[in-house]
């Protein structure tokens, strides 16, 4: 039994509800391309290279009907199961003008599913005993328990419940890429709402606070601790802050439909997505890759997502590494806030780091998964990670065509063909 932990919950009806809307939304649709430079650049075939072992060969036709339905432009799938890949898939072009082909090694902004990555190092550091969940944020980072936030623990951090989810002082892009400025403007500012008791998805935040506590625990910055015992020992090509070294296989995003909608003024959404609101061509700058954003600017493919978020699907070792004990990994699962996210608008479940499963995945999924230890997330524009820990199975998907949309058909479908596919090899 879980103990010490806030949880949030909604009523009933609303989260029913909620679903129900979240999924008219989607209407079960296939993604149509809406970019004008999409529309006047019909598709063309497109080869899918990669690996396909038996059995995954639907997921691959999905990928390609993609690319001939114009929904994506350059992308990749990957399958782990048991730490291996079972799938591991890519193709399109990097340009809209389609004479630069997506690589093997092409590497792309995932936005959001970052956080899974600074989620697994913070659990990494929790794991050792060096950050302790019920301890408030200010053990390690004094300055932030200025304002109000004395009792804010890190486990507020990992559960989106800090009431921490945007700045309150207007800022730029530039300022959120200043580390020391994005963090010293967040340790003074008082929360939204008392932490721990209600739900607001940190988009941006999320990165600067959990990077500042990881810096001030190791004494190196959240990138360069990820690099150095997550992505090289788990043999993933994913970066928090990428060098020179890594910049001509970055492609860039392509604007797949319009902004967001500005949402209304003062309310909590519109202070979160529009202080700063950063448009695909924001990451396509040479100072956004530099930045070190744990939760917005983690660079990869889907094979360095799936190689590294593999471990968790895995118990915490995969192919002879140790990053965390079992027991760890079934803390990642325990629901810590549950019901309506006042940021995002839509019932969650959020675990340590992750989302867990919940009704709207029960429906989103088609019910593939219900009942399973699932830790998930994805990123603004369409990727996602998937790990199903009861199949040891991890999903990727990684993509430049940027679609606005809090759920992605994209995605969603490649995670459903997943799990029909190991089911019919079993």
């Amino acid at each position: 039994m879980r103990r010490g932990v806030d949880r949030v919950r909604s009523r009933r009806v609303f989260l029913k509800a909620s679903v129900g809307a979240v999924l008219a939304a989607l209407g079960g649709r296939p993604l149509r391309p809406r970019a004008e430079e999409l529309a006047k650049s019909p598709a063309t075939d497109v080869k899918i290279e990669g690996l396909v072992k038996p059995g995954f060969e639907p997921v691959r036709d999905l990928l390609a009907a993609s690319f001939a339905s114009g929904d994506n432009l350059g992308a990749s799938a990957a399958i782990f199961v048991d730490g291996e890949p079972v799938l591991d898939i890519w193709g399109g072009h990097l340009d809209v003008a389609r004479t630069r082909p997506w690589a093997k090694d092409t590497i792309v902004n995932t936005f959001s599913t970052t956080k899974t990555m600074s989620a697994l190092a913070a659990m990494i550091l929790v794991d050792r005993r060096e950050i302790d969940l019920d301890a408030p944020v200010a053990k390690y980072w004094p300055e932030f328990g200025a304002a109000g936030k004395a009792g804010l623990k890190i486990r507020h951090l990992l559960s989106h419940t800090s009431g921490v989810p945007g700045w309150t002082e207007p800022v730029t892009v530039a300022d959120v890429l200043d580390r020391d400025k994005a963090e010293g403007l967040l340790a003074r500012q008082s929360p939204w709402w008392e932490p721990g008791t209600a739900i607001g998805y940190q988009s941006i935040t999320m990165g600067p606070l959990i990077g500042r506590v990881v810096r001030r625990v190791t004494g190196t910055t959240l990138g360069k601790f990820f690099a150095e015992e997550v992505a090289r020992p788990l043999g993933g090509d994913f970066h928090i802050g990428t060098g020179p070294e890594v910049d001509a296989r970055v492609s860039p995003l392509t604007a797949g439909t319009p902004p967001r909608p500005r949402d209304p003024p003062g309310s909590i959404p519109e202070r979160v997505f529009f202080n700063p609101y950063v448009y695909p061509a924001d990451a396509n700058t040479v100072a956004w890759r530099r930045g070190e954003l744990g939760g917005s600017n983690g660079h990869g493919n889907a094979r360095g997502v799936a190689a590294i978020q593999s471990v968790v699907a895995c118990g915490g070792e995969v192919r002879g590494k140790r990053l965390l004990s079992r027991a760890t990994c079934e803390r990642i699962l325990e629901p810590q806030a549950d019901g309506l996210d006042g940021v995002l608008g839509i019932p969650m479940r959020w675990g340590l780091g992750y989302a867990v499963n919940s009704p709207l995945g029960d429906e989103m999924y088609g019910r593939r998964y219900t009942g399973r230890r699932i830790a998930m997330w994805g990123g603004s524009g369409g990727s996602v990670v998937f790990n199903d820990l009861d199949a040891r199975m991890t999903v990727a998907f990684v993509m430049n065509r940027h679609v606005e949309g809090l759920v992605d058909p994209r995605g969603t479908s490649i995670v459903v063909a997943a799990a029909d596919a190991l089911a019919a090899s079993a």
